[in-house]
């Protein structure tokens, strides 16, 4: 296969996947809800308070790692060192990002 058909198949595969996570993720949350209230219980207001403050913090985390990764695009390291370190940096913040809103939601979510 040439390149041009490989990074076709590889949009198709990368937008599919993306697409069924999201389907995923809606379906359950959609049959918890329903379960709720079927039972009788209401979804607590809390719940998307604490989705807002770790979506928040992941993206302050992701933010924190782009700023500090275009440091090592200054250097003059090897190309694949480079996007290694980059994307190593972006997910490493990131995955700070949320500790540090769980964190935050333990202390001041209850």
């Amino acid at each position: 296969m040439n390149t041009t058909t490989q990074e076709v198949i590889f949009g198709i595969t990368f937008f599919a996947l993306i697409i069924s996570v999201i389907y995923i993720i809606a379906r359950y949350t959609y049959l918890i809800r329903k379960a709720m209230a079927e039972n009788g219980m209401q979804t607590s207001k809390t719940i998307i308070k604490n989705r807002f403050i770790h979506v928040g913090g992941i993206l302050i985390g992701l933010g924190l790692g782009l700023m500090t990764s275009s440091l090592f695009t200054l250097m003059e390291l090897n190309e694949d060192t480079a996007d290694l370190l980059i994307w190593g940096t972006i997910v490493l913040f990131g995955g700070l990002g949320l500790i540090v809103a769980h964190h935050l939601e333990d202390k001041f979510g209850q």
